[in-house]
């Protein structure tokens, strides 16, 4: 299933520039703003999964946040943030639903990676990499379409979210926090509705 999926978002990223991409945000205000709320100090360490041409980790490193660390399936993707940030962050190719973390983190952030694990198996082993990845204490920052958002993406079908939902999924270890809806406009003016869930982790579940 890895080298499938793998394979398909090295195409989705050698075919475009990532400017041209549905998700692309100039500004991703949103996500910013939730860390933010999140209270992580510069010093601790975050997790963007799925970010590797995101503008995500350019805009954390210039806000003074210095150990940021990026996952991507995708080397294409992770070249992108490789080329304009060099060594100001690390990168990690991984599928999240595979990814054996080395560390623990105080945020793990995830804007429309989830929403692709149509496959229940899957959807649960990126809860126990994300319970084996996040220390306790740590917050999570997950962005998927809403309930009233699109139900395909990049030529695959996706699961949609409301915050009920996504704290259904992630189980008792996790507490929201905060919620909201964004209307992202993608690149060719498409309206998509994205559903913002903040929890924090209470620690291994008993």
């Amino acid at each position: 299933m890895e080298t499938g999926r793998r394979v398909h978002w090295e195409r989705v990223y050698q075919a475009k520039l990532p400017t041209e991409l549905s998700w692309y945000q100039a500004d991703p205000a949103v996500s910013f703003r939730l860390i933010g709320r999140a209270g992580v100090g510069r010093l601790e360490p975050i997790l963007d999964v799925g970010g590797g041409a995101s503008v995500l980790a350019d805009s954390l490193v210039a806000a003074g946040y210095q150990d940021v660390t990026v996952l991507d399936i995708s080397s294409a993707a992770l070249a992108v943030v490789q080329n304009r940030l060099g060594p100001a962050v690390w990168v990690i190719r991984a599928d999240v639903t595979r990814f054996e973390p080395a560390r623990r983190y105080a945020l793990w952030h995830d804007r429309a990676v989830l929403h692709f694990l149509t496959d229940p198996e899957d959807r649960q082993a990126y809860v126990r990499a994300l319970t084996r990845a996040l220390r306790p204490g740590g917050h999570v920052i997950l962005a998927t379409f809403a309930l009233d958002g699109p139900t395909r993406c990049s030529g695959l079908p996706v699961e949609r979210y409301d915050a009920p939902r996504m704290a259904e999924l992630l189980g008792p270890a996790f507490q929201l926090r905060g919620a909201e809806t964004e209307t992202h406009r993608t690149p060719s003016g498409a309206a998509q509705q994205f559903q913002y869930g903040w929890f924090t982790f209470s620690g291994e579940p008993s």
